[in-house]
Parts: C-alpha cells; sequence; structure tokens
C-alpha cells in the first residue's frame, strides 16, 4: 500500500472514531436509578462521567401511607401471611367493626355504559351503581398523638382519620360501629386521669378524608378507674370513686343518657360487660389476696356472687354468661359452670386477660406464655416485672382440648410477642390482639 493510500485510511478511520464519539457523547440517556446503584442504561455512560446527563426527579411518586414510611406487602402477598403488623406506631387501643366498601370486580372492562351512552345494540342503558361489600374494619388510637387511624383487616392499608391532637392516651375504646371513641390519659402532673368521649364524623362510602377530621366530644368524671364497653359497642359502664364508695355508670354513647347501676364501699373493682344482662365485678387482683366476682344486672341492678376465695383471680366471663375462664395466682386456667356451681381445670397457664372468647361461648383463644418465671403473679406482670413469650392457642370449652396454632417467633415477619386486648371480628376470622412489649396491633388470619 503506497504512502498516500496510508494515510487516507488513517484519516477516514479518523472520522468514524470521532463521529461515533460524538454520538455516545451527545445521545447519553437521562440517569434513573437502577438496580445495584448504577445510573443510566447505556454502559459506556458508566466510563464517561461527563456530558449532558442530569438526575430528574420522579414525577409521579408515591406517597407513603403510614407514619413510618413502611409499605405493606401487596394485597397478593398479604394473601400468603397468616401474622401481620397493622399499625405503624404503638397503640392505646382499637376496635373492629364492619364496614361497606366498594367490591372489586374481577374484569372491569366489562361494565354497562352509563346513562345516554350505547351499549350492545345501539340501546340506551341506564347506570348502574358499582356493587358493594361488608368487611371487617379496624380504627385505633395513636398512643403518641391521639390520631385515629385505620384500615381493612384483610387488607392492610393503613390511613390517618382525624388530626385531634390527644397526647400520650394511655387506652382506648371504640364503639356504635367505630363511629364513637373513648380515650383516656393523664392530665399535666400525671396524677388525674382524664377520659373524653368524642364522636368521629360519618365516612362516607367512596369518601377520601385525607386524615383531617375533627374528633368532638366531652369529658367523663375525673379519675375513673375502670371502663368496659357492652358486648354491641352502643354502651360503657366505667367507674368512679366518691368518698368512700365505688360508682358505677352506663354511658349510652349516641344519646348520651346515664344510669347509675352500682354502688359499694369496696372500690377496688375490675369491670366486664360480657352481654346486656350481666356486668361483672372482680376484686382486683393480688398473689397473696383472695378475690371474688359479682355479677351486676344493668335492669333490674342487682347485684350477685359468683365464686370467689382464689388467691390473685382475675376472670373473663363468656357471651352467654355460663361459663367463667378464670386464672389464679399460679397462671392456671380453669372454668367455672355458673349453673352447675363446678370448676375444670385446663391444664394451660396464663391469665384470663390475655384470652377472648368465641361468639359461641364455644371456644376460647388465648395468648400461652412458652416459658413462666418464678414470681408473684399476676402482680409482677401488671407491674412489668415480668414479660412473656406467647403462642397462640384454641381451646374447646366443653372438652377443655387445647390446640397451639401459631407461634409468632416462628412466623415470617413474626417477633416475640406478649398478647394483651385480644378481640375477634364479627365473622370470627381474624384475632386481633396488642403486643404488650412495645404496644403494636397485630392480626392473625384465622381462616
Amino acid at each position: 500500500m503506497s504512502k498516500r493510500n496510508l494515510i487516507l485510511l488513517i484519516i477516514i478511520l479518523a472520522i468514524i472514531a470521532v463521529v461515533a464519539f460524538g454520538f455516545f457523547y451527545f445521545n447519553q440517556p437521562t440517569n434513573t436509578a437502577t438496580e445495584g446503584g448504577n445510573s443510566g442504561t447505556n454502559f459506556i455512560a458508566n466510563f464517561l462521567p461527563f456530558g449532558k446527563s442530569k438526575t430528574t426527579a420522579p414525577t409521579d411518586t408515591a406517597i407513603p401511607t403510614d407514619i413510618s414510611g413502611y409499605e405493606p406487602p401487596t394485597e397478593e402477598e398479604q394473601s400468603d401471611i397468616k401474622l401481620k403488623k397493622v399499625s405503624s406506631s404503638p397503640v392505646a387501643g382499637f376496635g373492629v367493626y364492619m364496614k361497606e366498601r366498594f367490591k372489586e370486580i374481577p374484569n372491569p372492562s366489562q361494565t354497562l355504559p352509563l346513562s345516554g351512552e350505547e351499549g350492545s345494540g345501539g340501546q340506551s342503558a341506564t347506570s348502574v351503581a358499582p356493587p358493594t361489600e361488608f368487611a371487617p374494619a379496624l380504627r385505633y388510637v395513636d398512643r403518641i398523638t391521639g390520631n385515629i387511624y385505620q384500615t381493612f383487616a384483610d387488607i392492610v392499608d393503613e390511613r390517618k382519620f382525624s388530626s385531634t391532637v390527644i397526647p400520650k392516651v394511655y387506652e382506648a375504646f371504640f364503639g356504635n360501629k367505630g363511629e364513637s371513641v373513648v380515650m383516656r390519659y393523664l392530665k399535666e402532673g400525671d396524677k388525674t386521669i382524664e377520659t373524653f368521649v368524642g364522636n368521629i364524623p360519618k365516612e362516607f362510602l367512596g369518601a377520601d378524608s385525607a386524615g383531617m377530621n375533627e374528633i368532638a366530644g366531652s369529658f367523663l368524671p375525673e379519675n375513673i378507674s375502670d371502663m368496659s364497653v357492652s358486648p354491641d359497642a352502643s354502651k360503657i359502664f366505667y367507674l368512679f370513686n366518691t368518698g368512700n364508695n365505688a360508682i358505677g355508670v352506663t354511658l349510652a354513647l349516641s344519646a348520651g343518657a346515664k344510669v347509675q347501676v352500682f354502688d359499694s364501699p369496696f372500690t377496688e373493682w375490675t369491670a366486664l360487660w360480657p352481654n346486656n344482662k350481666m356486668i361483672t365485678m372482680t376484686t382486683k387482683p393480688s398473689a397473696n389476696v383472695p378475690g371474688f366476682m359479682y355479677a351486676i344486672d344493668p335492669d333490674k341492678k342487682d347485684f350477685s356472687k359468683v365464686l370467689g376465695g382464689i388467691n390473685g383471680l382475675t376472670t373473663l366471663t363468656s357471651p352467654n354468661g355460663k361459663l367463667v375462664l378464670y386464672g389464679d395466682n399460679n397462671l392456671s386456667l380453669g372454668i367455672f359452670d355458673v349453673g352447675a356451681r363446678n370448676s375444670s381445670s385446663l391444664g394451660v397457664k396464663t391469665l384470663p386477660e390475655k384470652c377472648v372468647w368465641g361468639g359461641g361461648s364455644d371456644v376460647i383463644y388465648c395468648a400461652v406464655p412458652k416459658f413462666t418465671d418464678s414470681a408473684e403473679y399476676p402482680d409482677a406482670w401488671y407491674r412489668g416485672e415480668v414479660s412473656f413469650t406467647d403462642e397462640i392457642w384454641k381451646i374447646d370449652a366443653s372438652s377443655g382440648n387445647a390446640t397451639k396454632i401459631l407461634d409468632p417467633v416462628s412466623e415470617e415477619g413474626g417477633e416475640e410477642v406478649d398478647a394483651i386486648k385480644l378481640a375477634l371480628d364479627e365473622g370470627q376470622n381474624y384475632l386481633l390482639f396488642v403486643n404488650k412489649k412495645d404496644s403494636y396491633l397485630w392480626e392473625l388470619n384465622l381462616k
């Protein structure tokens, strides 16, 4: 090859190289985040950190639906998870009720046309409202702010509902199908217990409140010592001391009507409202003190003894009022038959307040400690000197047979749980509870 041709070939190759370099230089794609932390899709750009590339903010960023930034599993992922953490922060209490929602349509493209539009065959069709269904829903109070959050049980999608701030709420109850709330907290100085009863604004189907609802209401007497919600959640029963006596009052949450149904010179009581004809009163438990349980008919206002003489007595009466689940200072559980006046041991060790009765009074779900330390019960557990690591058990009330259904520690995403405030939804498909260790709300799918 002549010298002249060689020089010409070199010039042509140089021009091709410059053109190729210019193409990659001026046509680098905009940087976007990619797996592994690399930027862009042009591999040459990784070696050429100069040019016109620039980072741009996404134009359709999803806003987190909870207050912690935690993104819950998708609906498909949730269907495979039995145990779920519901709340993204500690809760003071929760309520479960049935709520209407739009039903998902498997093939939304196959819907009828709206009024005025032509359907198949050229005929005008009338608009059809989307189908709806009722599903178990949860409302709960953030322990730090007093804000109310809500979600459905089957699809955990936490949303803020109210913006009213009540700092450091220690205890909360819901009634009236989630439309009433009771919050209990300490006034400044931590010596006076305040009890606020609030009305929750009605939620319209399909509306988005954006979490800005205000909770209006009124206050009950100061230093209420104990409180319980009626089985239909339309009323509450509360106790407070006046002089040397304990007074028990029922309050209709919607109408506000109050009726005194109890008066006693003894002031140390815990109350439970298992059915419309019975409010149970159990003396506050201590390991070395015999405890007693009584029953009040809120209509007749009578007062009768049910059982007693048991050290460390704690109780949980069945919805039909015929059976009493009780525990002693050894954490041994038993069932007392109110009609037959006899008791039977269950062979399970836990506290009745770590249990919940099924609606038919035939089964009991309990959080049962894997092991217990030597201590004075229930005092040591109340004072926080002892914390349990629980398993969830199901007990047949008639036969006493107990079956372990879950160990929270062994579940995916699970952790050590000391369960309190157990509750079931209306269909008994979900078991709800609060972890005493950190006050987070959990649910267990029983289906």
